[in-house]
């Protein structure tokens, strides 16, 4: 599995956790929702998983940044993903590049595998 993160999106976690004051990194997951079937979520994340029923994945950007964290359910849908940071006139956030998307929904929430 290979999760890709721009520069600035890894600034960007570590801007935002340094903001927030507390947390090693961030998780991204997908959840069922919305027209077309998944959407992506980010968390933060306090302390390391213990192992449990859900196994992850940790890619270290970076021994000073964020890590960012992905769980093996999500594996698949995740595979080969580039996470970027844009600004598009007023607008700026994180944008997911997902070669494992065949669909999205007219909204933009979901996306389909």
């Amino acid at each position: 599995m290979i999760l890709k993160i721009t520069d600035i999106a890894k600034e960007k976690f570590q801007e935002q956790l340094n903001k927030r004051g507390h947390g090693i990194g961030i998780k991204i997951t997908t959840k069922t929702t919305g027209c077309s079937g998944l959407s992506y979520v980010m968390e933060y994340v306090d302390e390391a998983p213990k192992g449990g029923t859900e196994s992850y994945a940790v890619f270290y950007t970076d021994a000073k940044d964020a890590k960012v964290f992905v769980y093996e359910k999500d594996y698949a849908y995740l595979d080969g993903m580039e996470v970027d940071y844009v600004r598009q006139g007023l607008n700026e956030g994180f944008e997911f590049n997902n070669p494992n998307e065949r669909d999205r929904c007219g909204c933009g929430e979901s996306f389909r595998v």
